[in-house]
């Protein structure tokens, strides 16, 4: 069984594809600034199914660019936001994230939730940034430490699962030494985990494996999300998204 056919169909009927909540969005998008100007244009990279797509376009002035490499879930996505009454402020773009088709120096904010990690955090601002006006905005939530030593089995899961996961103070100097100014930071609150995303993804679990037929894949699919459902349970305290919201400076030396 095709891995990428199995994310698709675990996570296709989600809200949400990671951890997260539409007032967690709406407060960043308060700390952005954005919600006070006119005529926005934003990408929402890694969109997923159109979580935060849909608090973006009901909250600010702006066409939205909603970009993701899953088809299927753009499908979804465009859908959700007919029902919602926003289609018309959302334009839906099948991409890479690293292979983004935009201008450079054509939008005003760039958001991404939980999904930076596919192309790592320094390496996704890096290349982000040209795509910004200046003085544009990043909003992005990333895997971090809350503190500063953690359980050995959680360091040895997360390390294997993202080599890039740090504390606060190293995404801001990553932040920092590539030409943005951090204007806001807070973490995503452990409901955002459990009831917005973990125990949804539990009730799936059945249907499922009865969809593939419990095959071996499709076992370790489930296996795999209740070891990190597990440890988020017993160690919640040490690790969560960090909400990372910074403006475009001068050109990073």
């Amino acid at each position: 069984m095709d891995d990428l056919k199995l994310l698709i169909d675990l996570h296709i009927t989600a809200d949400r594809q990671g951890p997260g909540g539409e007032a967690e969005t709406r407060r960043a998008v308060e700390l952005s600034g954005l919600s006070k100007r006119r005529n926005l244009r934003v990408a929402d990279i890694g969109c997923g199914t159109g979580a935060s797509t849909l608090v973006l376009a009901k909250t600010l002035d702006a066409n939205i660019v909603a970009v993701d490499f899953l088809s299927e879930f753009l499908d979804v996505l465009r859908s959700r936001a007919a029902r919602a009454g926003v289609a018309d402020r959302i334009e839906t773009v099948n991409a890479s994230m690293d292979a983004l088709p935009m201008e450079p120096g054509t939008l005003d904010a760039i958001w991404s939730e939980g999904a930076i990690y596919n192309m790592g955090f320094e390496n996704g601002v890096r290349q982000w940034r040209t795509l910004l006006k200046p003085g544009g905005v990043l909003a992005v939530s990333e895997l971090t430490w809350l503190t500063d030593g953690r359980p050995a089995e959680l360091e040895k899961h997360w390390r294997s699962q993202y080599a890039e996961v740090g504390t606060a103070s190293s995404k801001m100097a990553v932040l920092e030494r590539n030409g943005y100014t951090p204007i806001g930071y807070f973490t995503l609150a452990q409901h955002c985990w459990l009831d917005a995303y973990y125990l949804p993804m539990q009730k799936r679990f059945p249907d499922f494996l009865a969809m593939h037929e419990s095959d071996a894949a499709a076992q370790a699919v489930v296996a795999a999300e209740e070891l990190e459902i597990a440890l988020y349970a017993q160690h919640r305290d040490f690790v969560s998204y960090g909400y990372y919201i910074a403006r475009k400076t001068g050109d990073a030396p």
